[in-house]
């Protein structure tokens, strides 16, 4: 709870000495208890945010952090909640595809004025970095990475099947060499070729979008949906022929997926780049199933090199800018720490949004990095729209109607484009 300010100093909005200002901050990312302050020692994404966390609690001066974890599932439904009952995070993290929806509605604080005082240079950013976080004109916040789909690929099993090449993984070029490859991997080791979350997340949907895009489609066009094509048809097809020949397991979700993998149970895991440094780290445990570590660019299956991305943003909700300038303050000093602290959080793989940070020896020395060096110049998203997470969600639900439950491909996407012309049209 916050710190009450008291007295005619608090009439007057000015803050008690003495007093530590509390933030309240919301987040997914996962739980860890015992990161600790050491921002340069942590692993895995929930531990390296939870220390940036921590370490900005104990060195702003003034300011503690109170972090409320949420799940990562429903955490825009809590967000929505909080916002209804006047009770927002006085920080929270958000995705660059959520900007419309929440700028559009006027929720977030406009920060174009505030950020140099607080010792953010927007001048810094990477051009996509600062175009992830503006909308309208204005800046809505302040952002902390790209984040991508990559292949992370098993060394050993691909080695075993005759798939690595100068010590590099041979990655299929085509739908008919991904299901060869699949085959070799399965004949020479008796494991599947692909896992992924295509029972829980959109994992399977960022899939799906990607080999879309190497066809130059979308989802949509403007206002029209455009999902019932023969891109989406060749794109779900690419993916169902594995299945069909039992080279994948499409009841993977997102946990299922991963240990699959740590278990040496999988050449290839799709998944992104925030477990870049946990899985080096697995790699490295004697009782990990998973021993010899690539993270590689997703490869091109069809004409032109795509993959899924978005960014991370730490964002400020309007009415505390206009109704609570102590906090608002406060809050300010938390999104500058996290800012300076670029370079740390890029540790989990996600490629850093500050240039400084991008140009750094320190950032070119980061493990597996140049393994996926052309990950950021083939990064793509859907366009901008207030209905990201529902059209999402439509997808979701009507991919996995085709893997799990067996609804025919055309039935299924022609199912999802009425429903996202629908949602396109309020």
């Amino acid at each position: 709870m916050k710190q009450i300010l008291i007295g005619a100093a608090f009439a007057a909005g000015f803050a008690v000495p003495g007093v530590a200002q509390e933030v309240t901050l919301g987040r997914f990312f996962g739980a860890c208890e015992d990161a600790g302050t050491d921002t340069k020692a942590s692993v895995g994404e929930a531990c390296i945010i939870q220390s940036i966390i921590n370490a900005a609690s104990a060195g702003i001066d003034g300011v503690t952090v109170e972090t409320l974890p949420t799940d990562w599932g429903n955490y825009y439904d809590q967000i929505k909640a909080a916002y209804a009952g006047g009770t927002p995070p006085d920080v929270h993290v958000m995705h660059r595809h959520r900007v419309p929806e929440f700028a559009g509605l006027g929720a977030l604080a406009e920060l174009s004025d505030d950020l140099a005082a607080a010792g953010i240079d927007p001048d810094d950013w990477a051009p996509a970095a600062r175009d992830a976080v503006s909308f309208d004109g204005g800046i809505y916040g302040v952002p902390m990475d790209f984040h991508a789909n990559l292949w992370h690929v098993n060394m050993d099993l691909m080695a075993e099947a005759g798939l690595v090449e100068d010590g590099k993984p041979v990655l299929p070029s085509s739908p008919e060499e991904l299901l060869k490859h699949a085959q070799m991997v399965k004949e020479a080791t008796g494991q599947d070729y692909l896992a992924a979350d295509f029972a829980q997340f959109p994992i399977g949907v960022r899939l799906v979008l990607a080999l879309m895009w190497q066809q130059g489609a979308n989802i949509f066009d403007g206002d029209t949906a455009t999902i019932n094509d023969a891109a989406a048809l060749n794109a779900v097809t690419a993916i169902t022929q594995l299945f069909d020949a039992d080279l994948a397991d499409p009841q993977l979700n997102y946990a299922d997926s991963q240990q699959a993998f740590l278990n040496g149970e999988a050449a290839v895991l799709v998944n992104g780049t925030w477990v870049v440094d946990l899985y080096d780290a697995e790699a490295a445990k004697a009782e990990t199933g998973l021993n010899d570590y690539y993270a590689a660019d997703f490869p091109t299956l069809f004409d032109q090199g795509a993959t899924w991305a978005d960014s991370h943003m730490w964002a400020i909700p309007a009415s505390l800018k206009a109704n609570d300038p102590e906090t608002f303050g406060a809050a300010l000093k938390v999104l500058a720490f996290i800012n300076d602290h670029n370079i740390d959080w890029a540790r989990t793989g996600h490629m850093a949004v500050r240039t400084s940070v991008l140009e750094s020896a320190d950032y070119a020395a980061l493990p597996h990095r140049d393994e996926y060096a052309t990950t950021a110049s083939i990064a793509r998203d859907t366009p901008p729209s207030e209905r990201y997470g529902a059209i999402q969600d439509v997808l979701n639900r009507e991919l996995q109607a085709i893997w799990l439950t067996d609804k025919p491909v055309e039935t299924a996407l022609a199912d999802a484009e009425a429903e996202v012309q629908d949602l396109l049209d309020r």
